[in-house]
């Protein structure tokens, strides 16, 4: 049975020798080759060549092809800051600011010659026609909830609460662009498509059956209708919306660190979709030791009851940076389980033991934000927490602090420790949570703010 096999049957609900594996390497390939983010996102010939090191380095089951949720925004006049070691980042939002939610004057549709779309298919056929046979490949496109804030910025929160109609009609158009770039990817040879929605995790569960069940369902009956797997990818805490997730009826759904996975495949096993997960990013792939990871892979295997409808992977996208010796030591725990454990037996991790100082909440001189986030620049939820608690420092200026604590900086990982942070990301006023994995209105966080001022 090839590793393709063994992820289609996942997928299909069948019972299989061993788990599938998909590491979701994106700006990480380029690192095999010695290419920067921006080179690999960007050059046809660079991204296919690393893309097959992956695909012989990690002997994947299935792997996409790009991860970039900036691909449809940069289409559609979003400006992008691009970076050496991480996707690129909406800069500049074409709908922020504006008074009203106006769809129909902005109703472009991405075509097959817009944008980096050209070379993302041109890559997309030469890995179909290159390991086609052996591996499953994965067409990753932005979901319609994230690629409206990409659009809107952080006002579409506030439009939800002010204007419910027009986010609804809003998100139609998004979701009719998502179905377009379904179809470009399904007609280049993608055997998955992946709908990538980190901001899911921003909302409540009452929130995504107003707004989100409709596109989110007609998008996943579209895909199944041409013919391929789907899988709904969301990053950050989505636990509180696990069920209605598997509401709108994909064929996997993807979830990360955040979210226990043991008590999220109880919910999609009695909904009988696949899940994949949950390698920490961070702590264990980045920053961990070989052993960590080989580790961690046979500990989920062992706490898994049953594991059909199970697909193992990286919570997300790999950070540039993860060793390489990290992810084959996860392929030797996939393939060798057995023998890993016995060699594991006796292993502990070592803790870097690192000491943080915290600030004396109590004696502050003036009100301090702190945004834990895994990075505000590589993860789309970070990405607009981050934005609210910008916007509030120019609203208050010199008379608030605001500081970013990112968990791919170990001392950040032992703050977070030490503060106790639940989940990422959250924010945090003079040491108290006051949202977590809820990206706040403009409202909501000034109104925080100057309770404490």
């Amino acid at each position: 049975m090839t590793q393709k096999e063994i992820l289609i049957r996942t997928l299909k609900h069948e019972e299989t020798p061993k788990v599938a594996w998909v590491p979701f390497a994106g700006v990480h390939a380029g690192k095999l080759k010695g290419y920067t983010a921006t080179e690999v996102l960007q050059d046809e010939d660079k991204l296919f060549e690393s893309l097959m090191e992956v695909n012989r380095l990690y002997k994947p089951s299935g792997q996409p092809v790009i991860f970039d949720l900036q691909v449809e925004a940069e289409c559609l006049g979003c400006d992008l800051v691009w970076a050496d070691d991480a996707p690129p980042s909406v800069a500049k939002h074409p709908l922020e600011g504006e008074d009203e939610l106006v769809t129909p004057c902005y109703c472009t549709i991405p075509t097959k010659e817009s944008g980096r779309i050209p070379m993302i298919l041109n890559v997309m056929r030469r890995m179909k026609e290159a390991v086609g046979e052996t591996t499953a490949l994965y067409g990753l496109i932005c979901g319609p909830f994230t690629l409206a804030t990409h659009l809107r910025g952080n006002d579409i929160f506030m439009d939800m609460y002010d204007d419910e109609d027009a986010v609804k009609e809003f998100l139609k158009y998004c979701c009719a662009v998502a179905m377009k770039m379904a179809d470009y990817y399904i007609e280049a040879g993608m055997d998955v498509i992946a709908v990538v929605d980190p901001l899911i995790s921003q909302i409540s569960p009452a929130h995504f059956e107003e707004f989100m069940h409709e596109p989110f369902a007609e998008l996943f009956r579209h895909i199944k209708e041409q013919g391929a797997y789907s899988a709904f990818f969301v990053c950050g805490d989505a636990t509180k919306n696990i069920e209605v997730m598997c509401e709108t009826a994909p064929d996997s759904i993807c979830i990360d660190e955040n979210v226990d996975l043991i008590a999220a495949k109880k919910i999609t096993d009695r909904y009988n979709i696949a899940i994949g997960g949950n390698i920490p990013l961070t702590t264990v792939m980045l920053h961990g030791s070989q052993q960590d990871n080989m580790k961690f892979v046979v500990d989920l295997l062992d706490r898994l009851e049953d594991k059909r409808n199970f697909i193992l992977a990286p919570g997300c996208d790999m950070p540039y940076d993860v060793p390489v010796e990290n992810t084959i030591g996860i392929v030797q725990a996939v393939n060798e389980t057995d023998s890993v454990r016995e060699i594991l037996k006796n292993y502990v991790a070592q803790d870097d033991d690192i000491d943080v100082e915290l600030p004396d909440y109590a004696h502050l001189e003036k009100p301090l934000v702190e945004v834990f986030t895994l990075d505000s620049a590589t993860c789309a939820a970070c990405t607009y927490m981050m934005g609210a608690a910008n916007e509030a420092k120019k609203e208050f200026g010199d008379a608030i602090d605001m500081v970013e604590y990112k968990y791919t900086v170990k001392e950040n990982i032992a703050r977070c420790k030490k503060m106790g942070v639940p989940n990422l990301p959250s924010i945090y006023i003079n040491g108290e949570l006051k949202f977590r994995s809820v990206v706040p209105s403009r409202e909501e966080l000034d109104d925080a703010i100057r309770a404490v001022m």
